[in-house]
């Protein structure tokens, strides 16, 4: 391809993106040169001595040498790229170089790699280059089948690769300690995991030569505790763990890790993390320790050889020298690796330790402050002693004024004792073998030797570090200078975040419960957080994080690690003091890292030896900032060999750059890159001067010694346009930021803040710093999205502040708010004394932070000022979006949503204004507001609206002295009254609250007054306006503060009301001040016009609460009522309908008593139909009664239960007590029917016992006899004369004694009592039931009423109960049960007209359907007759005496019901009625219809029937206790005829069919068994007959007669099917043929309770089929039960 040589000055065509500009140095003959390419560049990456570019459409080129390719040319210039043409098949979105390796990512996440491979930095096994791009598979070895990892980001470094996964972990291969991995083989050939950073958010990850970096989103707080683990994450050796409450204590302190050393190539040993290597001895000095001894040493120190990797010592050997090193002096590297990452937040795998706050603090008070002094002078024995990095860090971190000197003896001692107590036996046990001095000695020697001590390192090795104590010395300062420096930031904030990091410690005190540190420590200072932990959740992963940490790992010798020494790390290890900086980009040189935080500074460490650090501070083994001017922001940066290049801010919006390290000559790429003699360099970054010819460059990258920048001409002024809004949101951010550090940290650490402002706005300003600091997060987070997209992107659709701009809006208006609150509580006047102090008199920062020019202006004003600043940016948002606008045609989209961005930045940018006034406004009323009401009204978020102050309001028939004065604010009008001559003019006020406020205009052509009328909850009063306009003016502010008041504007809306008026029916919260009833109760809901009307809840100060509807300001509705019992610690609790202030309706009282009472209610008394159950089971007196109430008494009709005395009674009431007719039956099987009075048997009545022993005669009292009567014995005999005396206890008889079966003739035995006579008759039963019914269809008495009424009243109940259960989510219906209603909700047409077939079944669908639905008054119905009917005949009442009752009760209820049926369907015949046959239907319908009658003679369809109609409903639901009834009515004949049944089914079939005389011809045959035929033969049993006898068993499932009689007809038809079968087809039966075939049927069919179903037929069957053809059958069914009762065998 065809490529040129131009200078970027020549380029001006315009309309180019992706521009390539490369040169070396910085001097200022330097002209970038372009490399033109056939489509825009997207990304660069340079080696040591090659580049690779990504284009658009994902094309892959690359120029320089390339030594791997055999076949092709090895170099070409970076003016002429190739192709890299084995990719040409793949979409590759990134790409990224090596020294001498390239990869290339594609867009599916795969990996491709090719060049140099001796370190297996390709991935590609067995080849040493790989010459074209080859796909690496990173594969997951760890699930099964393995799968492959996504990746989304590459970085490579000379011998290693680096990969960043979809899920955010990283992966390694390569060689070297640079890859992080446990492992001691190298090359390492397949990618894999690093272990250290699972479980880690990683972001980005970099490669220096032989270093690696990685970008970490830090931990959310909750996270910083996990569970510790019970395995050494290396060698899965147990550890044990103690726990105390929430400390863990690791008490495995002689854990040993056996893996540990790895033998480099070199014969350079290293340590893997969580390893202590084997003790060798060592004889001199120069001489290797032993690596390969098979059982170690005993230390020094036993109880503290443990989990704590504090290595005894290492060989390095570098350049054929073999240097040694004390036992201490290799701690650093392991300790450092083993606690990666604990540091950071959570507890690591490899360091399950206490928290390394306490202990910081604990050592601080240990120290005191010539301890660094100290430290770094200690020489004992000869030797120089380096205490373990950790110690180091701790020792340095905080030496700061504050730490306070404490005697070091008695505070450990102390700390020692109570760890003892804690930690137990085990701890005390070590802390005897050590001594106090010993351990003291074995960690600080200079600590020791300021008390006093000797010191000296036990079992210490002689000898020293290769330079000496001098170069030890200048170690040691370097790190105590990079803490020194590290701390320079806000101390707090990294005191803060230590809390949330465990730290190994040696030991002891590894041992201590992190508690007992904390009480050894100093009261810890209260921070205020002004960085927003975890960010803002609103923005969630929208925007990228703040809160990070960069980890490194690999090679450090010139300080490129930034730990402060020259020492390898084997694994991930947090740079401290970076964590609090907001780096939002990590990059790598060869042997120095850059770190670029949010508020656009450049930390730098590493090798410094071309001044590529960007400043000459030493040392440079930590990161310290790049010197650049004030107002230089950088934003992207690229590191080289030698040089770093770094883009940024300038004045003007168009990016510059800068560059620092080593100058370029000419043919300088030939000479070796380590002979830099003679080579000048940058002392600091310097401009280069050609940046402003290359258009807006969008990112640079370096590598070797070439630099490289990817730039866009502007088009349409869209790029200008971009970077202009990024560079704002990057400047505003760094403004936000050192107002947040100059101003308000200061300000919120000033001692006497609290005292001058006082408690209130002590809050108010932590409330405003909050919001302050949340605002400057959001902008930090925009800043660098809007950077990453010009990285990356360059677009603008995916703009956070246009897809989610709520996020901007909200943070916006939170931040308003707080300063107006402030300002409104006269903060700013009480700040500005306490900041007089702080900034002196002449508050240059100040002024210059807040933009002022204005000469001795107040210091509250600056304040103000400065505080209210953020708000301008909004109109900078709106200004450059529209800017970025006008790139596009009007019409376009893109225009149109740019320009909705814009109106709502705009927008609430006026709002902002508008509330800014309106706070300053308020701020001055209360300074000039009169008399003492300030206290009680003055409120943070209060503003003054207007006030009447000038008379234009006044109260109409005000007092002659009176005066009122009215004041609105934002949430209240208040009126404030006095009287004139008194010097405190106002002496009242009333606050009445805007939501609660309604005001309407008084028409004035009556009386020409211009009066308001205003309506408040408990007050009416009307207002005079001086003239028509203040009127208007009053009327219009009152309901728009009342319609922002509702809406929550007042606070958070966008401006004025938009309504005229607002809504007469509200939501609002009210308490209560005059109302009797109410006085002092707080109401929340619906109101309309000053009532409460709708939903709302009720609270009273005694306690009881009313949730519910109202109406008028009552209660009335459904509603839930709870009312605290005073005697009993509990609530009485009612549900349900309420009317006017009054329970009234159906409900249930839950009684704190314990009683529970279901039913109808009217005027706070139980009144209807009610169920009142009391007690429980198993307490004192548990009973229920379920029947009628009159003004709370149980009067009318009840049946009730006593349980403990096993007694129910079913009878009528008076006044709580029986009174009447009724019927007793008991648990002992005694049965009463007779006349109550006074809640006694008394009169005359009828008494049964079990076994049929009967009085009848007078009662006195319960079960006792006093006057005449008649005693029947079972056998007949009796007594006729006087009786007194309880039954069952002895009677006194005087009379005559009767024995009839002696003289008597037959007929007169029968003595029977009949029942039923003196019980309550059935249509008396349950009359205010079937009331309750008519009057919830509209209708005063039974039938009077009108039928259209009627069915709207069903339609309304349907409708509202709907919404209740829909509004309460406990109470949800099923979909089908909702459909259901739906369908019900409709008047059916069917309830006028005459009625047909068609409409009298739609009638009976109708009528199932409203059955099923207790919603529905007739499913109400159905429902209360169930349950009275199971309460009567459940339990005592299953009592077969009753069954009579039973039956009349079912047949009365079908009589009423068939009445309110009638009532809905007034053309429905009368009962036994016919329906006429429809005369229009077509033939075949007629001829179907003839068929039928033919079949059946009376079809019970035909004729109106309530049982035909109404007893599939209602039968199913009472059929167990009914039948329960026929079985013990008809248990001795069941038992007669299932005696008989049992023995001759002992008999096979032939035998018999033979003994019932059934003829042969009927026999089978043969009959099929499964689907075969089988013989019959004498032996065959349950063949014959068998599908007949199957359907007749089919009876005991049904349950009306109807069905039952259907049953039997099916089994005739089953009968005659097998006869035809074996017979000619015009056979008819004779009932002598069929008698005995049927016979067999019924006993093959073995029914237990045949004649218990024959009766239940008999007595509930349709009269209109007993003379029918069913009717016959079941006479046949009837015949062959007594026959078989009766049969004799033979």
């Amino acid at each position: 391809m065809e490529s040129q040589r131009k200078s970027s000055g020549e380029e001006d065509s315009s309309g180019e993106r992706g521009l390539l500009h490369t040169w070396k140095g910085y001097s200022y003959s330097v002209t970038p040169e372009r490399v033109l390419l056939s489509r825009p560049v997207l990304q660069a990456a340079l080696g040591t001595r090659h580049g690779v570019l990504l284009v658009e459409g994902g094309q892959v080129y690359s120029f320089g040498e390339f030594p791997w390719k055999q076949s092709q040319v090895s170099e070409v210039g970076p003016l002429k790229p190739v192709l890299e043409s084995a990719l040409s098949g793949q979409r590759v979105v990134a790409v990224a170089a090596g020294s001498f390796h390239s990869g290339a990512l594609t867009e599916d996440g795969g990996v491709h790699m090719w060049g140099e491979n001796s370190f297996g930095q390709c991935g590609l096994s067995s080849l040493t280059v790989v010459p074209n791009p080859t796909p690496v598979a990173v594969m997951d070895p760890d699930t099964s089948p393995p799968h492959t990892i996504r990746v989304l980001e590459l970085a490579c470094g000379e011998q290693h690769s680096l990969a960043l996964s979809a899920q955010h972990e990283v992966w390694a291969w390569g060689s070297g300690c640079q890859l992080g991995l446990v492992t001691t083989v190298f090359p390492v050939w397949k990618p894999q995991k690093v272990e250290h950073l699972v479980g880690r958010h990683v972001l980005q990850v970099a490669c220096g030569a032989f270093h690696s970096l990685a970008l970490v989103r830090c931990l959310p707080p909750q996270e910083s505790r996990r569970p510790l683990p019970d395995k050494c994450g290396q060698c899965n050796q147990l550890l044990y763990t103690m726990t105390d409450k929430e400390d863990h204590v690791i008490i495995s302190d002689s854990h040993y890790c056996p893996l540990g050393v790895e033998l480099l190539a070199e014969g350079e040993a290293r340590l893997g993390p969580g390893r202590s290597p084997p003790l060798g001895l060592q004889s001199s000095p120069s001489e290797p320790l032993s690596s390969h001894t098979s059982d170690s040493a005993p230390g020094p120190h036993p109880s503290i050889t443990e989990h704590t990797d504090y290595e005894r010592g290492r060989t390095v050997a570098q350049n054929g020298e073999v240097l040694t090193t004390t036992d201490t002096d290799i701690s650093a590297a392991g300790t450092d690796s083993d606690r990666a990452v604990g540091v950071g937040g959570a507890g690591s795998r490899n360091s399950p330790y206490p928290d390394d706050q306490a202990v910081k603090e604990y050592l601080k008070k240990l120290s005191d402050t010539s301890l660094a002094e100290e430290t770094a002078k200690m020489t004992i024995a000869g030797a120089s002693f380096q205490p373990p990095a950790d110690s180091l860090d701790l020792l340095t971190s905080d030496l700061i004024p504050r730490v306070m000197p404490v005697t070091t003896s008695s505070a450990l001692n102390s700390l020692v004792s109570s760890c003892a107590s804690a930690v137990g036996e085990r701890v005390v046990s070590t802390y005897e073998a050590l001594s106090l001095k010993k351990m003291i000695n074995y960690y600080y020697p200079g600590v020791v030797g300021v008390a006093g001590v000797p010191g000296g390192i036990p079992g210490g090795v002689p000898g020293g570090f290769p330079g000496g104590p001098a170069e030890e010395r200048v170690r040691l300062e370097e790190s105590m200078q990079g803490k020194k420096s590290c701390s320079t930031g806000d101390i707090r904030e990294e005191e803060a975040e230590g809390l949330s990091r465990r730290l190994s410690l040696p030991g002891l005190l590894s041992q201590v419960s992190p508690r007992l540190l904390r009480r050894a420590s100093r009261p810890r200072v209260r921070a205020v957080p002004l960085t927003p932990v975890g960010g803002l959740p609103e923005a969630g992963e929208l925007l990228p994080s703040l809160q990070t940490e960069v980890w490194s790992w690999g090679r450090g010798e010139e300080g490129q690690l930034g730990h402060g020494d020259n020492l390898p790390r084997l694994q991930p290890l947090c740079i401290k003091c970076l964590s609090s900086k907001e780096v939002v980009l990590v990059a790598a040189g060869a042997h120095h890292s850059l770190a670029l935080t949010a508020q656009s500074q450049v930390f730098s460490w590493g090798s410094n030896s071309s001044g590529q650090l960007g400043h000459m501070a030493s040392p440079t083994t930590i990161p310290r900032l790049a010197t650049l001017s004030e107002g230089i922001r950088v934003w992207d940066v690229g590191a080289g060999a030698q040089h770093t290049l770094l883009l940024a801010d300038g004045d003007c919006y168009q990016p510059i750059l800068y560059y620092s390290g080593q100058q370029v000559r000419e043919g300088a790429q030939d000479a070796p890159q380590d002979q830099t003699e003679g080579y000048s360099y940058t002392q600091q970054p310097v401009l280069l001067p050609f940046c402003m010819n290359l258009g807006y460059v969008s990112g640079v990258f370096a590598g070797g010694q070439s630099c490289v920048a990817l730039a866009d001409r502007s088009v349409m002024g869209f790029s200008a346009s971009l970077h202009e809004l990024a560079a704002a949101e990057r400047k505003f951010y760094c403004k936000l930021s050192s107002v947040k550090n100059h101003i308000l940290r200061p300000l919120l650490d000033l001692e006497s803040l609290s005292t001058a402002l006082g408690l209130a706005s002590t809050v108010l300003l932590r409330s405003l710093a909050r919001c302050y600091s949340h605002l400057c997060h959001l902008t930090g987070q925009h800043s660098a999205s809007l950077t990453a997209n010009l990285r990356r992107r360059r677009e603008f659709k995916s703009l956070v502040m246009l897809e989610h701009a709520s996020i901007f809006l909200d943070t916006y208006n939170e931040y308003c708010c707080s300063v107006g609150n402030f300002l409104v509580m006269g903060g700013f006047q009480a700040l500005a004394k306490p900041s007089l102090e702080f900034f002196g008199k002449c508050p240059e920062l100040l002024q210059r932070l807040a933009e002022s020019s204005e000469e001795n202006i107040p210091l509250s004003d600056l304040l103000v000022t400065l505080f209210y600043l953020p708000m301008r940016h909004l109109h900078e948002y709106g200004r450059l979006l529209l800017k970025l606008g006008t790139c596009f045609e009007v019409s376009s989209v893109d225009y149109q949503k740019l320009q909705d961005g814009c109106s709502k930045f705009e927008a609430l940018a006026l709002h902002l204004k508008r509330r800014r006034k309106e706070a300053e406004y308020t701020y001055h009323f209360w300074k000039s507001f009169p008399g003492k009401m300030t206290d009680s009204l003055r409120n943070p978020r209060r503003r003054l609206i207007c006030e009447s102050s000038n008379k234009a309001l006044t109260l109409q028939n005000s007092g002659r002295f009176s005066v009122n004065w009215f004041i609105l604010f934002n949430d209240a009008l208040v009126h404030a009254q006095g009287v004139v001559p008194y010097k405190s003019l106002f002496s009242t006020h009333h606050v009445f609250p805007l939501a609660t406020l309604w005001v309407e205009p008084i028409p004035e052509e009556n009386t020409g007054l211009h009066g308001l009328k205003v309506i408040s909850p408990e007050e009416t009063f009307t207002l005079l306006a001086c003239s028509s306009m203040e009127k208007a003016k009053w009327l219009r502010s009152i309901n728009q503060a009342v319609d922002q008041a509702m809406s929550g504007a007042g606070q958070s809306g966008s401006g004025a009301g938009q309504r005229a008026e607002p809504p007469i029916s509200r939501t609002a919260s009210y308490t209560f001040y005059k109302d009797s009833r109410l006085k002092e109760a707080i109401y929340e809901g619906r109101w309309l016009a000053g009532k409460p009307n709708g939903r709302g809840m009720v609270k009273w100060l005694d306690g009881r609460i009313y949730t519910g509807t109202f109406k008028n300001g009552l209660e009335d509705g459904f509603g839930d009522y709870v009312m605290p019992s005073k005697t009993l610690n509990l609530n009485d609790h009612y549900q349900g309908h309420w009317k006017e202030g009054k329970m009234h309706g159906i409900g249930t009282y839950k009684y704190a008593t314990g009683e529970l009472y279901e039913g109808s209610f009217q005027d706070n008394m139980r009144h209807g139909h009610g169920m009142l159950r009391s007690g429980t089971l198993n307490s004192s007196s548990p009973s229920v009664f379920i029947g009628q109430w009159v003004h709370d008494k149980k009067t009318g009709y009840g049946v009730f239960d006593d349980i403990t005395r096993g007694e129910k009674y079913m009878g009528m009431w008076q006044d709580d007590q029986r009174q009447g007719t009724g019927v007793i039956v008991t648990q002992f099987g005694l049965y009463y029917e007779g006349a109550f009075n006074n809640n006694k048997m008394q009169g005359t009545g009828v008494l049964l016992s079990e076994d049929n022993t009967t009085y009848e005669g007078e009662f006195s009292e319960d079960w006792t006899l006093n006057g005449k009567g008649v005693l029947t014995m079972p056998n007949g005999d009796y007594f006729e004369g006087s009786f007194t005396g309880e039954w069952g206890s002895g009677l006194k008889v005087t009379g005559s004694f009767f024995k009839p079966n002696l003289y008597d003739s037959d007929g007169d035995k029968g003595r029977a009592v009949k029942l039923g006579r003196l019980a309550v008759r059935p249509e008396e039963k349950w009359r205010v039931v079937f009331e309750e019914c008519w009057m919830r269809l509209g209708c005063e008495a039974p039938g009077q009423g009108e039928n259209q009424r009627a069915w709207e009243n069903i339609a309304v109940a349907l409708t509202t109960s709907r919404r209740r259960h829909r509004d309460s989510p406990e109470m949800n219906l099923s979909r089908t049960q909702n459909r259901t209603l739906e369908s019900l909700e409709f008047i059916p047409q069917q309830h006028v007209g005459p009625v047909t077939m068609e409409k009298y079944d739609s009638i009976r669908r109708y009528l199932i359907k409203a059955c099923d639905t207790p919603l529905h008054p007739l499913g109400w119905l159905m429902e209360t007759l169930v349950a009275v009917y199971r309460m009567t005949y459940v339990g005592v009442g299953a009592n077969r005496r009753l069954l009579l009752q039973a039956v009349n009760e079912i047949m009365s209820y079908l009589a009423r019901i068939f009445q309110l049926v009638r009532f809905l369907f007034p053309d429905l015949p009368e009962e036994g009625g016919a329906i006429p046959e429809p005369s229009s239907d077509p033939q075949d319908k007629k001829d179907s219809n003839c068929a039928d009658t033919q079949l059946e003679s009376p079809k019970p369809g035909r004729v109106v029937s309530s049982s035909a109609l109404l007893l599939p409903v209602l039968l199913p639901r009472l059929y167990p206790p009914l039948f329960t009834l026929y079985a013990l009515e008809k248990e001795r004949e069941d038992d007669v005829y299932w005696e008989c049944v049992l023995r001759l089914n002992k008999q096979p079939d032939v035998a018999l069919l033979a003994f019932l005389g059934v003829q042969h011809r009927f026999h089978s045959v043969s009959v099929p068994v499964l689907g075969e035929k089988t013989e019959v033969v004498s032996s065959t049993k349950d063949a014959c007959f068998a599908s007949a006898t199957e359907t007749l068993q089919q009876i005991s499932t049904t349950f009306t007669p109807s069905d039952k009689l259907q049953v039997i007809q099916l089994t005739f038809e089953e009968i005659t099917k097998e006869v035809m079968s074996s017979l000619e087809d015009n056979f008819l039966w004779s009932m002598d043929d069929l008698f005995p075939v049927f016979l067999y049927v019924v006993l093959r069919a073995r029914i237990r309770n045949l004649g218990s179903e024959v009766s239940l037929i008999e007595d509930l069957m349709d009269p209109c089929v007993q003379h029918g053809e069913h009717g016959i059958m079941f006479t046949t069914l009837k015949a062959c039960y007594y026959q078989i009762q009766h049969e004799k065998t033979t």
